[in-house]
């Protein structure tokens, strides 16, 4: 079993798991295996043993939240959230290249999100989702909402 590091009273200023699940959104469940799996570090305790976390930590889950969102495994987080503790991204080419990549990939799941928008708006008016006229279609071909940003319906 993992050590554990006891506080004081004077030392238990913090957040118990319970408050810091209502901070991130994070089940207490999915919390506790994140330190299980290493993605946090082991939480201090409180004299009755209770977890305790801190505003670094609840910081840290964020920005695991923020990667999940990315679409990166749990797996690869763990560099990344170490970096982000101890040093600058930009200090790791590799690291900060692969967060590019994601990044890369996050807007193009916008793209093809703005897409399906972009058809809805035009199907609701003619109220009925079935015609000639399919997602990868321009709406300038037929009636429809006038095109949105940078969609493929121009």
């Amino acid at each position: 079993m993992a050590e554990q590091t006891i506080l004081r009273a004077e030392e238990t200023e913090g957040y118990t798991i319970k408050q810091t699940a209502e901070l991130t959104g994070l089940p207490g469940d999915t919390i506790r295996y994140y330190e299980k799996i290493g993605l946090l570090p082991r939480a201090k305790r409180k004299a009755n043993t209770h977890r305790i976390y801190t505003e670094s930590d609840v910081q840290t889950m964020k920005l695991i939240l923020c990667l999940k969102k990315t679409g990166m495994p749990l797996e690869e987080m763990k560099p990344y959230l170490d970096m982000s503790r101890t040093g600058d991204l930009a200090d790791t080419p590799e690291a900060f290249e692969r967060i590019r990549q994601y990044r890369a990939e996050v807007l193009e799941q916008m793209s093809s999100l703005q897409t399906i928008i972009d058809f809805i708006d035009l199907k609701l008016p003619q109220g009925t989702l079935l015609n000639k006229q399919d997602c990868a279609a321009d709406p300038q071909d037929g009636p429809g909402l006038p095109a949105k940003r940078d969609s493929k319906f121009r």
